[in-house]
């Protein structure tokens, strides 16, 4: 007599991961197909529609006093008991003394999160980087955002306060079941071959950021913009 067979059962363990798992699937191949110039094309749109949001007052009061910015066109966060998210972003620095943009340099963003949470959530996100050290994290090959470098999420509407302390003010639009996006401890490291592909050659962040050494007339749209933007606003002289 054969032996009844038995269902094969998923450990309840695992399948916390499967959404990580989905994520990795469905994100990697979208960014393999993406390239450089789609998402330097994707954050020129990120930053307009940052820039005409009427709840978004204080990021577009003071992107002429931020030392850099940083523009996630789309974050894919993914999660049920553990959670991830992922994402590529692109980085501006602005001349102190002319007032000039430069870039863009090419980074990766991602975190992993333990804790109650379901859903999925697709989110853009435009970053301040306040301060000196904000903007030397951005030179180095990565940073953990509230470890190496401190962040605090912007303040958003109308009557949103003026006093934000943090290296990194960061801002963020999404939809779906999550509440809103946490950066806080989110890493931010540099994509060496996405910076290769777009100026021809293999450089880092101070190449592009500090030294300006190449530049790309593709990325004329978004830095048209961010000139725009900052025309508009009345720079504070308390740069830390």
């Amino acid at each position: 007599m054969l032996a009844k067979r038995m269902p094969h059962r998923i450990p309840r363990w695992w399948t916390g991961l499967i959404p990580v798992i989905w994520l990795a699937v469905a994100v990697g191949p979208a960014r393999a197909q993406a390239g450089p110039q789609q998402l330097v094309d994707d954050s020129a749109t990120t930053l307009s529609h940052f820039m005409r949001d009427p709840d978004m007052t204080w990021l577009q009061r003071h992107l002429g006093n931020a030392k850099a910015v940083l523009i996630a066109p789309k974050i894919v966060k993914a999660g049920y008991i553990f959670g991830g998210s992922g994402g590529r972003a692109v980085a501006f620095v602005r001349n102190a003394s002319t007032g000039r943009w430069v870039g863009p340099a090419f980074y990766n963003l991602g975190a992993a999160s333990v804790g109650f949470q379901a859903g999925v959530e697709v989110s853009e996100s435009v970053m301040l980087a306040m301060t000196d050290k904000a903007m030397n994290s951005l030179l180095a090959n990565s940073v953990k955002l509230g470890g190496d470098a401190s962040i605090a999420a912007g303040p958003v509407g109308a009557g949103a306060k003026s006093d934000v302390t943090a290296d990194f003010v960061a801002f963020s639009r999404s939809k779906g079941i999550y509440g809103g996006l946490n950066l806080e401890g989110s890493v931010i490291g540099v994509s060496d071959d996405w910076n290769r592909d777009y100026y021809g050659k293999a450089v880092l962040p101070p190449d592009i950021l500090v030294r300006a050494n190449v530049r790309n007339p593709h990325a004329d749209r978004v830095l048209a913009e961010l000139r725009h933007a900052s025309a508009k606003v009345v720079r504070s002289p308390s740069a830390r």
